[in-house]
C-alpha cells in the first residue's frame, strides 16, 4: 500500500492577486498536498474562502488523506472582498434590493482572471473539470455561476444556500415563492438537462423563519425546491444529487465545517 497523503503542517499558501475586473485585491489561498501534484489533478475553487481558515480546512484535508478517502486535491480558496453583497448573487439578475449587481464581474474574475492563474501555476489542473463550492450567500453565486457555465464546472457544493434570493420583497402581495425565487426560475426556464452533479447541506437550526407556515424553515423548504426543479430537469437524484441535513446544523462555519468532508468524500472519494 502506498504511503498516505499528509498535508504541509504550516496551512495554505496565502496569495494576493489585483484583479482588473473587481478593481481590487484578491486574496487566495492554496490549498496542496505534500508532493507534486499528480499529471491530472482535480481543482476546486471555493466562495468566501477566508472562512476555510476559521474551520482550519487543512486538518479536514488532512484527515480524509490519512485515511486514503480522497485522492490529491488542489483547493482555492477565494476571499471575498468587502462588496460582497454586491459580487455574490445571480448573475445579470439582481434581487429586489438590487444586491448581486457586480456578480457578472465576479465571474469574469473567476474565469478570466483567477482560473487561469491557478491553471499558469499548476498546469496539471488544465485538463479536469472543475468544481465550485460555497457558503450561504458564497454557495447561491456557486451553483449560479456553475449552472451558467456547465461547460466549465462538472460540480458544486453548496452549504446553506442563500436560495431565498427573490425578485420582489416578500411583503409585496403578489409576491410567490413559485415566481419570484431567482435560482429556482433559472433552472426551471433552462433547456435541457445537465451531467452535472450537485452536493447540498442545511441545518434544521439555520434560521427560524417558516414564511409558509409548514413547520419547515424557509432555508430547507427552499433547498429541497430547488433539489425538485433539479430533477424536473432530468438531473438523476440517485447518481448527481446529494443532500445532507444537520439536525443540530446553524448558519454557521463550525456546522459548514462539519458536513464539508461529506463533499470532499462525495465529490473526489476513491
Amino acid at each position: 500500500m502506498s504511503e498516505p497523503i499528509v498535508l504541509a503542517v504550516d496551512g495554505p499558501t496565502a496569495q494576493k492577486w489585483n484583479s482588473s475586473a473587481l478593481g481590487r485585491e484578491v486574496w487566495v489561498d492554496l490549498y496542496l498536498p505534500a508532493g507534486p501534484l499528480p499529471e491530472y489533478c482535480p481543482l476546486l475553487l471555493v466562495n468566501d474562502g477566508q472562512d476555510l481558515r476559521t474551520m482550519e480546512f487543512e486538518r479536514i484535508l488532512d484527515s480524509l488523506w490519512r485515511e486514503e478517502a480522497i485522492g490529491p486535491l488542489l483547493v482555492a480558496a477565494v476571499h471575498a472582498g468587502k462588496d460582497r453583497r454586491m459580487e455574490y448573487g445571480t448573475i445579470d439578475e439582481p434581487d429586489y434590493l438590487g444586491r448581486g449587481n457586480r456578480a457578472g464581474t465576479y465571474r469574469d474574475f473567476l474565469l478570466e482572471e483567477c482560473l487561469p492563474r491557478i491553471q499558469q501555476l499548476f498546469p496539471q489542473t488544465k485538463a479536469q473539470k472543475l468544481s465550485l463550492a460555497g457558503f450561504s450567500l458564497g454557495g447561491l453565486s456557486a451553483i449560479d455561476l456553475a449552472w451558467q457555465h456547465p461547460e466549465r464546472f462538472s460540480s458544486v457544493g453548496v452549504f446553506s444556500g442563500s436560495f431565498w434570493w427573490r425578485s420582489a420583497a416578500q411583503e409585496d402581495p403578489l409576491y410567490s415563492d413559485d415566481k419570484h425565487r431567482i435560482m429556482h426560475q433559472r433552472i426551471r426556464c433552462a433547456a435541457g438537462s445537465s451531467d452535472q452533479r450537485f452536493f447540498f447541506q442545511c441545518g434544521a437550526m439555520d434560521e427560524p423563519n417558516d414564511r409558509n407556515q409548514n413547520g419547515v424553515i424557509d432555508s430547507i423548504d427552499d433547498t429541497l425546491d430547488l433539489i425538485e426543479e433539479l430533477a424536473r430537469k432530468g438531473i438523476s437524484r440517485s447518481t448527481q444529487i446529494y443532500y445532507l441535513e444537520l439536525a443540530d446544523g446553524k448558519h454557521d462555519i463550525s456546522s459548514w465545517a462539519r458536513a464539508f468532508p461529506f463533499f470532499l468524500w462525495w465529490n473526489y472519494g476513491k
